[in-house]
């Protein structure tokens, strides 16, 4: 039961708008969910997922653009939090048409919402969504673009994790660490260049089997275990969740063996009160919207007319983040995802009350 069935309603908490998009020729169903322009207009990814239900898929669209709200505000971009999901399998519906019935939905808003890349779609699709819109990043380097966003992803993310690992251990590296992934996809793949690099030790799993054959083959010193249960278990020093959202729940915490969690999912807490758990076990947790920001910085850049070496700086100042935020819990006595989310807060209250002053161009 739900918007596409029926007129069950919905619990948008505070979103200042959710957007229901259906064209039944090419089989698009999509959710646009829009948290907050406080900061500018909404920009976050489309994720295009063969959720069990409608239910599941908006709750996915309306956690994932209250994520990239506070995401965005705690990486300085003058941008609000948005996000959209495409209710199918890709490898089943995905189509031109579809996409472009997609983005024509996009550019009916205006402005309000920018779309990029997320699970399930890619640069070469964000190129045909941009064939029916303006408002769209994440486009491949030969239309403009700034290509693939899970290349500053994984960089970012390692920035954030030497910040916790200098938290914890007194020094900004992984050498001689134990780091173990789930999810060896887009960031993953990426992260374990810059683990290896730095001499630590990487354990890694995925649910996909060509991601597993990718790890064997570029990375054979990496050993890979057959499941995210059995990595949480083993004697790892910091996990690093790299797939879906709801990672660290009641069933895995409990498990966790690591110091450190620090990932490139999103949503990573499976509800509130999760952060708590890991604080009381010892585990620091880095909040997953500070140290995975490094991708929208990458998009986000784009806007402007994208150059790399502009958005790399930026993302690099995830490590100056990530320390000033587990500081601030510290001194403060709130786990790190608390401290992070009154970071956000402030700077879309402090920042976004200037826009009740008018200017000219306004009008």
């Amino acid at each position: 039961m739900g918007v596409f069935t029926s007129d069950n309603q919905y619990d948008v908490g505070g979103h200042e708008q959710v957007v229901f998009c259906q064209d039944a020729q090419t089989g698009l169903r999509a959710i646009i969910a829009i948290y907050s322009t406080a900061l500018g207009p909404a920009l976050g990814g489309t994720r295009f997922h063969p959720y069990p239900s409608e239910d599941a898929a908006v709750g996915d669209a309306l956690d994932l653009s209250r994520a990239m709200a506070y995401k965005n505000a705690v990486a300085g971009l003058d941008l609000g939090g948005g996000k959209a999901v495409i209710w199918g399998d890709p490898d089943k519906i995905k189509t031109e048409a579809l996409l472009r019935a997609y983005g024509r939905f996009v550019e009916s808003l205006g402005g309000r919402y920018y779309t990029a890349c997320d699970v399930g779609t890619y640069t070469a699709d964000m190129d045909v969504v941009a064939r029916e819109t303006r408002y769209v990043t994440g486009r491949s380097e030969a239309n403009g673009g700034c290509g693939d966003s899970s290349v500053l992803t994984a960089f970012g993310l390692f920035q954030g994790m030497r910040a916790a690992a200098e938290h914890v251990w007194g020094s900004p590296t992984l050498a001689g660490r134990t780091v173990g992934i789930v999810g060896l996809g887009k960031v993953g793949r990426h992260l374990i260049g810059h683990l290896v690099s730095d001499g630590a030790t990487v354990v890694g799993t995925d649910v996909n089997e060509r991601s597993l054959e990718w790890a064997r083959s570029t990375y054979p010193q990496v050993e890979l275990v057959a499941d995210e249960a059995a990595l949480i278990s083993s004697d790892i020093d910091v996990y690093a969740p790299c797939a879906l959202g709801g990672a660290l729940s009641d069933e895995t915490v409990p498990a966790l063996r690591a110091r450190i969690v620090a990932g490139g999912a999103n949503n990573q807490l499976a509800h509130p009160g999760i952060e708590k758990v890991l604080e009381d076990r010892g585990i620091l947790y880095a909040p997953d919207y500070v140290v995975n920001a490094g991708g929208v910085i990458q998009v986000a850049d784009e806007i402007g007319g994208f150059n790399f070496e502009r958005a790399k700086a930026r993302a690099a100042k995830i490590y100056d983040t990530t320390r000033q935020i587990l500081q601030l819990a510290a001194g403060e006595g709130v786990p790190p995802a608390e401290a992070a989310d009154r970071m956000a807060e402030r700077r879309m209250a402090e920042v976004g009350r200037l826009r009740t002053i008018r200017l000219e161009r306004d009008r």
